[in-house]
């Protein structure tokens, strides 16, 4: 007859274990002795494996009682529930490794190859990683609402870095957002406002701004209009000096009747 120490050890388990499976009503408490100590026979050893082995194979301890008492039709079927439930559980698992790696690969984190190729244009013209990440995560909201757009939007955005006033647009909002010690005065706001606003001109020239063009979804711009300012609040002074030029908006440029006073 073992002890409560001996039988834990015996089965490969913790006494707290068997203390925790006693409570519970899963093992059954032996009697005690004429010393006043718990002694238990070998059923209970045979027992005690079992739950081990239950519990180790991922069996919740609530329905592990029932197993133990079932018939072989039973405990087969309850086997094969608990198979197709662990099955689920580790297709849930590799897609989280999957992602975890997404992690560890940096801008590919919930982006397709098109965009990825974008940013790294962006470094090889002088944008520093504070404005890549920026941009990187601005178009995390654009690939989660336009997925299918995105092909063609990238290979207009890539050619439109032929332009050599975007480029400098582009370097000089890198500079502002490198240097956290400007304030709304910095004088490169009003530069980048320049350029801008020329470029929105140009495109409102062309065609390519469509003052009639209704959207369906506007809560990406919304959401995109933020992110500008959580990232940066100098983009709140951005937009000021972009409606003293005469334009309105951030991502969807509005061409103003008359530039304000």
């Amino acid at each position: 007859m073992l002890t409560i120490s001996q039988l834990a050890a015996y089965a490969g388990v913790t006494v707290r274990a068997v203390r925790h499976y006693h409570q519970i009503g899963l093992l059954p408490e032996a009697d005690r002795d004429a010393s006043g100590y718990r002694r238990y026979g070998a059923k209970a050893v045979v027992s005690l494996i079992k739950i081990r082995i239950l519990a180790n194979a991922g069996v919740p301890l609530a329905q592990i009682g029932q197993m133990l008492q079932a018939d072989a039709a039973t405990f087969a079927e309850a086997v094969q529930r608990i198979d197709s439930r662990l099955h689920d559980e580790i297709e849930r698992h590799e897609t989280s490794r999957k992602q975890i790696a997404q992690l560890a690969a940096g801008d590919s984190l919930a982006l397709p190859p098109e965009v990825i190729s974008y940013l790294d244009l962006l470094r090889e013209i002088g944008v520093g990683e504070r404005m890549v990440e920026a941009e990187r995560d601005g178009w995390i909201l654009v690939v989660a609402a336009w997925p299918e757009d995105i092909p063609a939007v990238m290979a207009a955005k890539s050619a439109q870095l032929d332009d050599p006033q975007l480029v400098r647009l582009y370097r000089i909002l890198s500079e502002i957002i490198e240097n956290d010690d400007t304030g709304d005065d910095d004088p490169r706001l009003a530069q980048a406002a320049d350029i801008m606003a020329g470029l929105a001109e140009q495109a409102y020239t062309s065609g390519e701004i469509n003052p009639d063009e209704v959207s369906h979804d506007e809560l990406p711009i919304d959401l995109l209009d933020a992110l500008a300012v959580e990232s940066d609040p100098r983009a709140e002074r951005l937009l000021d000096l972009m409606r003293e030029r005469g334009w309105a908006g951030w991502h969807r440029m509005e061409r103003l009747a008359e530039p304000p006073d």
